[in-house]
């Protein structure tokens, strides 16, 4: 990290909306993106738990089209952002923005996709990403073992993203905004 301050209000300003980025920034697995964002629904319990939060959330996701993981989380994170009164999201490409992207590595790693929620005065109150947890220690697991090759790492993470349906994604999110726990309102196991 340079010292520099980061301006996330300024971030907020340059981010795009979900309509722009689907339409203009998709481009390599638009199917997938488009698919995910359609079959997408947001449980009844989280945006009870958002709206019990009593305040305005932004959420600044640091994506890119080309990742997995952003194209099974990103689009869930959209429906959430459209249903929720108290919450916005704006997207931003990961490799235009690296000094911010830099701020929330993941392991020093610039993993994606990343979600930092801003509170209403673009003030950083907690970071969501790369994956749902329990789904980032599998394929943690799975790589360093060095037993399979990516391939099959990657189908049964999208394996995962289908059973799951994004309700893991929606309930770490919310922790991250300081929700309560709802770790019993999902079902994802490996």
């Amino acid at each position: 990290m340079d010292g520099m301050a980061i301006d996330y209000r300024r971030a907020w300003e340059q981010g795009m909306s979900w309509d722009r980025y689907l339409g203009e920034e998709v481009q390599r697995h638009r199917p997938l993106w488009e698919g995910v964002y359609r079959k997408s629904r947001v449980p009844a319990w989280v945006l009870e738990a958002a709206q019990a939060l009593g305040r305005e959330l932004k959420l600044l996701v640091l994506t890119e089209d080309w990742c997995g993981d952003a194209a099974n989380t990103v689009p869930v994170i959209a429906r959430f952002a459209e249903q929720a009164p108290t919450v916005e999201m704006r997207l931003l490409k990961r490799d235009e923005h690296l000094e911010l992207m830099d701020r929330f590595l993941t392991a020093g790693s610039r993993s994606i996709p990343l979600a930092i929620v801003l509170d209403a005065d673009f003030t950083p109150i907690g970071r969501w990403g790369p994956r749902p947890r329990e789904l980032q220690e599998f394929v943690i697991r799975e790589k360093r073992a060095c037993i399979r090759p990516s391939d099959e790492i990657y189908r049964d993470v999208r394996a995962w993203y289908a059973r799951d349906r994004g309700s893991t994604t929606l309930r770490e999110l919310l922790a991250a905004s300081g929700a309560a726990d709802h770790a019993t309102d999902t079902t994802s196991t490996l």
